[in-house]
């Protein structure tokens, strides 16, 4: 048998995590290891690619109307204030509801920068994925779209990009004119787009007595879906307390009929008359928040009849997300 030459290794570049570049599954994976991708960088890629982050907006001025904007508002927009200030030729950050196209971010001609909240993210964490397009967004050219990626699993998420002291102040739009900053004189097709969105927009309103409650129009009744920052099994006893004492409406024909659970937050949800428009209920929300107040510090267990209403209120809750 001829004799085995003895191997020879050799040294490979040390790569740290961070340098890991993307790649197929099946490929041997970047880092020289020998191993296929999957088995090797790429474990903790889809580690963090699968696993759900409950509350991703948690530690970020306004997480409630984070929240809202994500699931129940068409059409709204939000200054956001970066830590490190604004990179040169980027007069502002805006966040949108929903962009052109879907896209999941714009650098228009002038160099400001929109990012969409309502897109379809690639991993659990949808605060890393929006961080990971901002970034590139603020990178790009002006004039372009910025096309979805799946984030780097140790990329920085929203909130270590995000000025916690920034504010959080949403603007609500009855349509998506600010898609384009001249409206009145946009092209046939912008101009038909437009209108194909607006028409599909229901017709929102956000409170201003109290934080991230919205008033929203359907054909049949209005309602008011309030997102809150208490946890959930507090606020549904604090509910069911209020509900099975009858003072959980806000104002004749007005019906709490249940809740929304939406990234780790509870949003109870109001049936309002036709009539009923969001000036009409603002002094009754902010006489439900201080009753609200006052149930959620009760420590006594539920009586039989707020247990009973808690059941109803459980049984009608909708999971979002």
């Amino acid at each position: 048998m001829a004799k085995k030459r003895p191997q020879t290794k050799a040294e490979r570049p040390q790569l740290t995590d961070g340098e890991i570049p993307v790649v197929g599954a099946r490929e041997p994976c970047p880092c020289g290891s020998g191993r296929r991708y999957k088995a090797c960088h790429g474990r903790a890629a889809a580690q963090a690619a699968t696993e759900l982050v409950h509350r991703p907006f948690e530690g970020l001025p306004g997480e409630c109307d984070w929240v809202a904007l994500r699931e129940l508002v068409p059409a709204a927009t939000v200054g956001l204030t970066l830590k490190d200030g604004l990179p040169e030729g980027v007069p502002s950050v805006t966040l949108a509801t929903v962009l052109p196209m879907a896209w999941p971010a714009l650098r228009r001609d002038d160099g400001s920068v929109l990012l969409g909240l309502q897109n379809d993210t690639a991993s659990g964490d949808i605060s890393r994925d929006l961080a990971d397009t901002l970034r590139r967004a603020l990178q790009a050219q002006p004039g372009t779209p910025v096309q979805g990626r799946r984030a780097p699993a140790d990329g920085p998420r929203l909130q270590d990009l995000l000025d916690p002291e920034g504010g959080f102040e949403p603007v609500v739009h009855s349509g998506f004119e600010f898609w384009v900053p001249d409206p009145e004189n946009a092209t046939p097709e912008v101009a038909a787009s437009l209108e194909r969105a607006n028409a599909a927009a229901i017709p929102t309103v956000r409170l201003q007595g109290v934080d991230a409650a919205y008033w929203c129009e359907t054909p049949e009744k209005n309602h008011l879906r309030w997102v809150m920052p208490h946890p959930e099994e507090q606020l549904l006893d604090a509910l069911a307390r209020l509900h099975a004492a009858g003072r959980s409406s806000l104002g004749e024909g007005t019906r709490l009929v249940g809740s929304f659970r939406a990234h780790g937050l509870t949003v109870p949800v109001w049936d309002l008359p036709s009539e009923v428009g969001a000036q009409d209920v603002e002094k009754p929300a902010a006489a439900f928040a201080e009753r609200l107040a006052e149930a959620l510090a009760v420590q006594e267990p539920l009586t039989a009849d707020e247990r009973r209403a808690r059941g109803g209120l459980t049984n009608r809750q909708v999971t979002l997300s």
